[in-house]
């Protein structure tokens, strides 16, 4: 397997760093883009057309955002193998589509324990769940899926993508090499953190 065309993204992002500018150019190759809350709101405020996850899975974000993105028509759509007949049938036949390009960051866990005020509870409601869920996902499935953390790959995705709005296997392995470095670096500064507060 080498290059793979990209046609659907999902963006969901608390940095925004650059997100808007990569958010217009995937648009400019054709991709459509899915999104959650915040990141959704900022993109259709700024004209860029984007279909909500809620609407996108037929189901609306509960627990005050606690859950909206743990659910089977978007990890079915990041980790079906496109390659194997079974996973085919059953995304046929449960409606799920194929999300070939998820860019995710998380939760400000570090900078919200950094804060001298902070409380435990506001703490906790900064841990990241369906954030590392679809990074995770991504990552594994990186054959098929381009995940991408760092705002700082931005321009080098969207450079790639315009040449056939494909990402080659080498650039999608690097990344997930990335990614997984940083749901490792996130869970670390958690345990960490809950360590020094609770034991």
């Amino acid at each position: 397997m080498k290059s793979i065309r990209i046609e659907r993204a999902l963006l969901s992002v608390s940095d925004k760093t650059g997100i808007l500018d990569f958010a217009r150019k995937l648009v400019d190759t054709g991709i459509e883009i899915l999104s959650t809350g915040g990141t959704s709101k900022m993109l259709g405020g700024n004209s860029i057309p984007v279909l909500s996850v809620d609407a996108f899975t037929g189901h609306p974000e509960i627990m005050d955002g606690r859950v909206k993105t743990l659910h089977p028509k978007v990890h079915g759509g990041i980790l079906a193998l496109r390659d194997n007949p079974l996973h085919q049938e059953q995304m046929k036949k449960n409606s799920i589509k194929p999300i070939d390009l998820v860019a995710v960051n998380l939760y400000p866990f570090r900078q919200t324990i950094a804060r001298i005020d902070v409380t435990i509870e506001e703490a906790i409601e900064n841990i990241d769940i369906g954030g590392p869920a679809m990074v995770r996902s991504a990552a594994k499935n990186y054959a098929w899926v381009v995940i991408v953390v760092d705002p700082a790959d931005y321009h080098s995705i969207i450079d790639e993508l315009s040449v056939k709005n494909m990402i080659s296997l080498e650039t999608r392995k690097k990344l997930a090499v990335k990614a997984f470095r940083h749901t490792a670096d996130y869970d670390t500064a958690i345990s960490n953190y809950l360590s020094k507060a609770f034991l």
